[in-house]
């Protein structure tokens, strides 16, 4: 994961309090009241307190220390990095806004400062609580680390829960349709809702060969496969490949990747996917995140080349941990699927989304998460049958937990709850999914 976990956030304000003792006991009453705001937890107010004096009391080391605090509570980690350098030039041996330092760095991204000087103020001599909340800085620092390094990471999952609608069909199997008069006609069992148990088993490989400190090649590869209980004929499978490369600069990574895939249904091929895909991420410091990316595909459809289409797809998306282990996250997208045959516009649409969500730590092992997501699809041209054009309005809430037992084990029991609005009877329906999923990463 990108972000510090529960606990290394907690700890941050537990590294100020253990090294308060080693403070210099002889300031004025500005610099007391600050102290006495942060000691209180109001971090913000101390700031505030302290930042419209910064141009006329840089310099002073008691004053730099409180402002580098209260700077590195409040998320302002910049103005922190300005205001400790200033200390340990004059006072190298201040511990205290050492590690202040050390964390400073840590979240503007610079982890190759970070770890040298969290290493510094561990030899001195500091009290335990502060060298076990150093020590999670640099386990958070070597995650971030290994993560950029060339590497090879395969995974294997499996899944089983229950589907209430494995079709994605109506639950009305008797439909009126215009283009006979508003006649009813009467859909077969396998074109209804259908509901029933199932079991997937899937894995994958992700790569990563560093050229140099910017440049990377990147793969990754997946698959897995669906098996209902008593409906096999509704049997899926998805294959996915993807390879590219992305560049690194400060807070920046630029990455491009071409991909290829194929859906099956029941072991026949039922849509084929090419595509371009480019992504912009920005990390303005280590709890917030940025990513805007282009898609563009070609779907085809074997034995339904009426249904072919060109997708491209313009989204971004925000990310924000907060010290108290709390993860939230929201993005828009817009995009359209182009029929390329001008004969049947009804199977091209414009669609639009947004997606919120949230994750939260309980403890190292247990963090529960929730998202909603909703979709809206603008269809080019009349359906045949329904004589209109076709609207679709989706909506999904997902609902569960991610346990980790062991070292490379993860359980994730999930709700999935999805609801599609349709102004065509055919396409309105409804789904909910409760499944449990057990990964393996090695």
């Amino acid at each position: 994961m990108m972000f510090p976990k529960n606990a290394l956030l907690a700890g941050s304000f537990v590294l100020a309090s253990v090294l308060a003792s080693q403070a210099h006991a002889e300031v004025d009453a500005l610099v007391v009241n600050a102290r006495s705001l942060l000691a209180a937890g109001q971090a913000q107010q101390a700031f505030d307190l302290l930042a419209p004096l910064e141009t006329p009391r840089a310099g002073d080391p008691d004053f730099d220390t409180v402002l580098g605090i209260a700077a590195n509570e409040t998320g302002q980690f910049t103005r922190a990095v300005f205001a400790l350098e200033r200390v340990l030039a004059v006072q190298p041996e201040n511990s205290r806004a050492r590690a202040e330092l050390g964390r400073a760095l840590f979240s503007v991204g610079d982890t190759r400062a970070s770890r040298r000087v969290l290493l510094e103020a561990k030899r001195e001599n500091i009290p335990q609580g502060a060298a076990d909340t150093i020590d999670q800085f640099l386990q958070a620092i070597d995650r971030t680390e290994e993560a950029a390094r060339s590497s090879v990471r395969p995974y294997l999952e499996a899944s089983f829960g229950m589907d209430t609608n494995i079709n994605s069909g109506p639950s009305n199997a008797n439909i009126a349709v215009p283009a006979f008069g508003g006649a009813i006609f009467t859909l077969t069992p396998a074109g209804v809702k259908i509901r029933d148990d199932y079991l997937a088993v899937g894995g994958g490989l992700s790569g990563r060969y560093v050229v140099d400190p910017r440049w990377s090649l990147i793969g990754n590869f997946s698959g897995n496969q669906r098996y209902n209980g008593t409906n096999g004929n509704f049997n899926t499978g998805q294959l996915d490949v993807n390879g590219g490369a992305s560049y690194r600069y400060e807070k920046h990574e630029f990455s491009g990747v071409a991909q290829v895939g194929t859906y099956s249904v029941n072991g026949s091929r039922i849509r084929d996917q090419q595509g371009l895909v480019g992504e912009w991420t920005f990390r303005p410091d280590g709890f917030q995140q940025w990513s805007t990316y282009l898609q563009w595909g070609k779907l085809s459809y074997p034995g339904q080349s009426i249904r072919d289409a060109n997708r491209s797809v313009l989204g971004t998306s925000y990310a924000y941990a907060f010290r108290d282990g709390l993860l939230v996250f929201a993005g828009g997208y817009f995009g359209r699927e182009k029929e390329i045959s001008s004969a049947f516009p009804q199977f091209g649409h414009k669609l639009v989304g947004l997606r919120v969500g949230a994750q939260k730590s309980l403890r190292e092992e247990l963090a529960v998460f929730g998202s909603v997501a909703l979709e809206n699809r603008q269809y080019g041209g009349p359906d045949p049958l329904f004589l209109m054009n076709r609207h679709d309005r989706q909506v999904n809430l997902n609902l569960g937990m991610n346990w980790v037992p062991a070292k490379f084990w993860r359980v994730t029991p999930q709700l999935s709850l999805t609801s599609v609005k349709s102004n065509v009877a055919i396409s309105d329906f409804s789904k909910n999914v409760l499944s449990v999923t057990v990964r393996r990463d090695f």
